[in-house]
């Protein structure tokens, strides 16, 4: 992953409505939700969650796919794997006895 990537996608989770609605959808994989559900869920008003599942899925995070009127929504696994990867790449120094814990804290759910 390039810096512009990584920045696009951090800055698009750096808002609380979009963050909660990022974390539903990996919980929701691999079904994913309609935007309609996300915006239940979360209690946000359809158009405006509209506009944040729009700049999620600019920045790669999520992805949609049309089922016939509905719009069902996915996170992007493989772009949370790369940027989770280009946070942690150089992880202490390349001493990965050190990066230990933050491995053994992620391993347990997947």
């Amino acid at each position: 992953m390039e810096n512009d990537a990584a920045i696009s996608a951090l800055g698009a989770l750096a808002q609380s409505t979009r963050l909660d609605a990022f974390r539903l959808l990996v919980r929701h994989e691999p079904e994913g939700l309609a935007a309609g559900e996300v915006a239940k869920a979360l209690d946000v008003p359809q158009n405006t969650m509209s506009v944040h599942l729009a700049t999620l899925a600019r920045a790669g995070l999520i992805r949609s796919e049309r089922r016939s009127r509905i719009i069902n929504y996915r996170a992007n696994l493989d772009q949370l794997k790369a940027l989770t990867l280009f946070l942690v790449k150089d992880c202490c120094g390349g001493k990965a006895e050190l990066c230990a814990p933050l491995i053994a804290e992620l391993n347990p759910c997947c």
